[in-house]
């Protein structure tokens, strides 16, 4: 989801009525701030556990997240709702605040039999004002609630001891980088993956919806040394970092979450750059050496068979790129996820789609792979058929969204100023930037499709392009009238 997911479906000696002995558990495993730099999808990232997975599974290679950051992203895809339909767009507010009574995905499993169980962080949950979401779980959360990068123990960093400034690097004021040789249970994907597999162990007589959520790769950086040790830095290439010409300035952000907020906000020198995109790869290998062992827990306990494995993330990632440093942004990096699902009948196993596919697209399709009926309001399609064939009819566009500022609900309004809506299509990528009070066009980008993820220019005002342009508006506007200004949803909280 931002973003991390898997999902795992297990066999059952018996069951509640109305729950068959063979329904399938699900085991649904969420990656936070996880681009697609998996092996499987073609990076140089070590990743053999995801890898194997996929290889007995069905990868989406074109999936697209629905916000860019944690909350917004998490609580779309876990009820099967747009942000706009949530009328949540920013970090601190739960869900809950303004749609009380929607229906998530645990929870929904947890109403038609299953055991429902919460490890490690699901719900974005540091900012608001609930933690968690209790009625989601059949027992209480597990290490699924606390902040990145503040002073442990509430915090993703060695315990004991805290955060050591003088071996971590902090370029601003925020800690980044860390090589420390440490067992992975120093730091909490080490952890959730322990209480994972003990998970797996315990006996039960209801079939088991089990959702795992690990806190990285998101920074800061500092996966065990041996991690680091996997990668030469210097085979590590730097970004394009150039910024694409003529985009408009709404399109970017500053990169606090890394940088530091203005004025205190640093420009990172190139041993920088090439520190922290190692450290990104380091910690993709160590949440994958994790996700392997909650994988092998499976297979001891003999579920494999009976089981539905899905794993996502929650958004994708800048490390550099156009400038740019984590998400927040309506570009291609930053919306694009990996999604992989490997379930019990599959024709198919190893299956790239080259579809178009969206996170929103998670509820339907689990459900429907369980014999499941999901509730009303779905804003997502089935995909089922696709992973079971190996083949299937993808969707027109994915759609993701983002407001300006990109951390709104810490400025003194409390209310963005624009949002912008973008299209993913075949073609290329579509986005409209629009006051938040009025809907008036702020800003326009285009990118064909042979432009990305790194695009070098905005084409929007391209004669040779107007054709296609014209195009993706009309499949945006479809989606997102352009009548409606975005803030006449009111979703913010006063």
């Amino acid at each position: 989801m931002s973003g991390g997911a898997f999902l795992v479906l297990c066999l059952v000696a018996a069951g509640p009525p109305g729950v068959s002995a063979s329904q399938p558990n699900v085991l649904l495993m969420v990656a936070d701030d996880l681009r697609t730099d998996l092996g499987c999808y073609g990076s140089r990232a070590i990743t053999p556990h995801i890898d194997s997975l996929s290889a007995r599974g069905a990868r989406f290679s074109r999936a697209y997240c629905q916000q860019a950051v944690c909350n917004p992203s998490r609580s779309s895809f876990l009820t099967g709702r747009r942000p706009d339909s949530l009328r949540l767009w920013s970090n601190g507010i739960h869900f809950r605040e303004l749609t009380p009574d929607v229906v998530t995905l645990p929870q929904h499993f947890m109403a038609n039999g299953y055991e429902a169980r919460c490890v490690g962080k699901i719900f974005h949950n540091w900012h608001t004002r609930e933690k968690g979401d209790r009625r989601s779980w059949s027992a209480p959360e597990f290490l699924h609630y606390a902040n990145h990068g503040d002073d442990a123990p509430m915090a993703d960093l060695p315990l004991p001891p805290n955060f050591a400034k003088g071996i971590g690097r902090m370029y601003g004021k925020v800690p980044v980088c860390e090589c420390r040789d440490l067992p992975d249970e120093a730091y909490y994907d080490g952890r959730v993956a322990a209480e994972a597999v003990k998970a797996l162990g315990e006996k039960r007589e209801r079939p088991l919806f089990l959702a795992v959520g690990f806190w990285k790769p998101h920074a800061p950086f500092n996966a065990p040394r041996k991690y680091w040790d996997l990668y030469d830095r210097g085979a590590v290439s730097p970004p394009r970092s150039e910024r694409p010409k003529d985009t408009p300035e709404i399109a970017f952000h500053d990169g606090r979450e890394i940088l530091g907020a203005p004025p205190g906000r640093v420009d990172p020198t190139p041993a920088q750059v090439a520190e922290m995109r190692h450290g990104y790869l380091a910690n993709i290998s160590y949440m994958d050496a994790q996700v392997g062992k909650v994988l092998a827990a499976l297979e001891k306990a003999g579920m494999r068979d009976n089981t539905i494995v899905v794993f996502l993330a929650d958004h994708g990632y800048h490390t550099g790129e156009l400038g740019l440093w984590a998400k927040t942004s309506c570009f291609e990096r930053d919306a694009r996820v990996p999604l992989i699902v490997s379930a019990p009948g599959m024709t198919r196993p190893g299956t790239e789609l080259a579809d178009i596919a969206e996170l929103v697209d998670l509820f339907p399709t689990i459900t429907a792979l369980c014999g499941v009926k999901p509730p009303p309001g779905m804003e997502g399609v089935d995909r089922s058929a696709s992973v079971l064939k190996g083949a299937g009819a993808g969707k027109r566009a994915a759609f993701t969204q983002h407001p300006r500022p990109a951390y709104f609900d810490r400025t003194t309004s409390g209310v963005p100023e624009a949002m912008g809506y973008s299209a993913r299509m075949d073609a290329g990528r579509y986005t409209e930037w629009r006051d938040w009070k009025t809907g008036t066009l702020r800003g326009v980008e285009y990118y064909p499709a042979a432009d990305l993820p790194d695009p070098a220019r905005n084409r929007a005002a391209d004669p040779a392009l107007a054709a296609e342009v014209g195009a993706a508006r009309a499949t945006l506007h479809a989606m997102f009238p352009p009548s409606i200004a975005p803030g006449s949803r009111q979703g913010v909280r006063p």
